[in-house]
């Protein structure tokens, strides 16, 4: 795919990706298109040789695999993760406040939010409900407000002269946005919502009983900058890596062994069901190998490239970086090492890395945090440590990490694509061990 399509398409992805939950409908309409077949964990599955399958869980997490034309147990599978969860604010189970005669709604916080940057945006709403029909059948179903329907307005600067210096975020009392002003009837967010769905017909009478919805920015990710070097948009982190997997995948032919996960709750530690130290992955992994020796001997010949953001230099915050790591814009992807295995990297990984990247002529970058610092982690080590499989954590350099409006380069995303592609079609990922 060229670099011009392969951008507007991942704006596309993006602006119609709200929530874990639509991003996974997105990949899974992306999937059925190009011929993948849906498995659901509950079936038997029969698996073929160059088949394509996929199978979700929860609705916010995703595998995709091909099967290829040789045994898994004898040639590895070829596998990129991702996650679908970016930091944000959910609203919480009671949420509906009335106060000073404005409706709001309380939120919690998800994640590691960077806060300052969701004051005075135009804010929608959107994510998972479950309803109850008539027949007494439950019933998931995303919803999407699509326009702007609320806002967290700042305080005024002459009423906090030190907003600028001082000012810390408290997030119960500043962070529920408001509404609408209050009418005579009382506001009651599960009839708003009910009200949003009225257009669809399938739905009529059913009855909503909970609900996930999260805050989004309505402004559309775009290319930015004088000649358009840049991408700046919400939920870079990670929707980035799990559009450039994805389109990796869709590119490459049946004949080896390939996997994608994009796993939910990365920014929540991953400890959940639909998380890297749930055992989706692994389950899956399980049934296609369809024993345990088998798996052992899998697993043994597979890798992973765990594909997570990396922290560019910023020109205006350089002493934050380590001056000999420091990632710059559209200069390749990154190979992210900590000793302490925040990330999975090791010689032999990012050995076998550069040599997916020498073979797509592409460059790349290194980074490590700096030592006075401490360094966030990825699925990376989490998935080495449940599978046993060889792991690398590599991703794009990016600015304003868990804003709600992040930034990266126009040419990186292409470039750690084409090195996807790459690695999904290696004959073998054989490295010998030392004598």
């Amino acid at each position: 795919m060229q670099k011009q399509k392969f951008n507007q398409d991942l704006l596309d992805f993006l602006n119609r990706s709200p929530t874990p939950f639509h991003a996974v409908a997105g990949m899974k309409s992306r999937l059925l298109k190009a011929g993948f077949v849906q498995l659901e964990e509950r079936d038997e599955w029969r698996l073929k040789n160059t088949g394509r399958y996929f199978v979700t869980r929860n609705d916010s997490s995703i595998i995709a695999f091909r099967t290829g034309t040789e045994s898994a147990v004898t040639n590895g599978f070829r596998m990129v993760g991702a996650h679908t969860d970016s930091p944000c604010l959910k609203i919480k189970p009671n949420p509906v406040i009335d106060s000073k005669q404005y409706v709001q709604l309380g939120v919690e916080v998800y994640g590691g939010v960077l806060l300052n940057p969701w004051f005075d945006r135009d804010l929608s709403l959107a994510g998972r409900i479950t309803l109850r029909n008539k027949k007494g059948e439950l019933i998931n179903h995303l919803i999407d407000f699509e326009r702007a329907i609320a806002v967290i307005p700042s305080l005024a600067i002459h009423l906090d002269r030190e907003a600028n210096d001082l000012r810390t975020i408290n997030k119960q009392t500043y962070l529920p946005p408001i509404l609408s002003v209050c009418s005579k009837q009382p506001f009651d967010l599960k009839t708003a919502v009910m009200s949003l769905l009225k257009k669809d017909r399938t739905l009529a009478g059913m009855e909503i009983l909970d609900y996930e919805l999260m805050f989004y920015d309505t402004q559309q990710a775009a290319l930015i900058g004088l000649n358009n070097e840049f991408i700046a948009g919400a939920r870079l982190d990670n929707l980035l890596s799990c559009y450039t997997g994805l389109q990796a995948l869709l590119g490459t032919k049946d004949d080896t062994c390939q996997l994608l996960v994009c796993n939910d709750h990365e920014e929540v530690g991953s400890g959940s069901t639909s998380g890297a130290r749930g055992n989706f992955l692994r389950s899956t992994l399980e049934r296609i190998a369809g024993s345990e020796e088998a798996f052992a001997r899998m697993m043994a010949r597979s890798m992973m490239i765990s594909t997570d953001n990396a922290h560019g230099i910023h020109p205006n915050f350089a002493d934050k970086h380590d001056e000999k790591h420091g990632p710059i814009f559209n200069a390749g992807p990154v190979i992210k090492i900590n000793s302490n295995q925040s990330y999975a990297s090791n010689s032999e990984t990012a050995g076998l890395f550069r040599h997916v990247a020498d073979r797509a002529k592409i460059p790349v970058q290194s980074f490590v945090v700096r030592t006075d610092l401490g360094c966030g982690s990825t699925i990376g080590p989490i998935t080495a440590t449940e599978l046993g499989v060889r792991t690398i954590d590599v991703g794009v350099p990016t600015f304003a990490m868990h804003s709600i409006r992040e930034l990266a380069g126009s040419e990186d995303a292409h470039l750690l694509f084409r090195a996807l592609q790459v690695f999904y079609g290696l004959p073998d990922l054989d490295v010998n061990p030392v004598p």
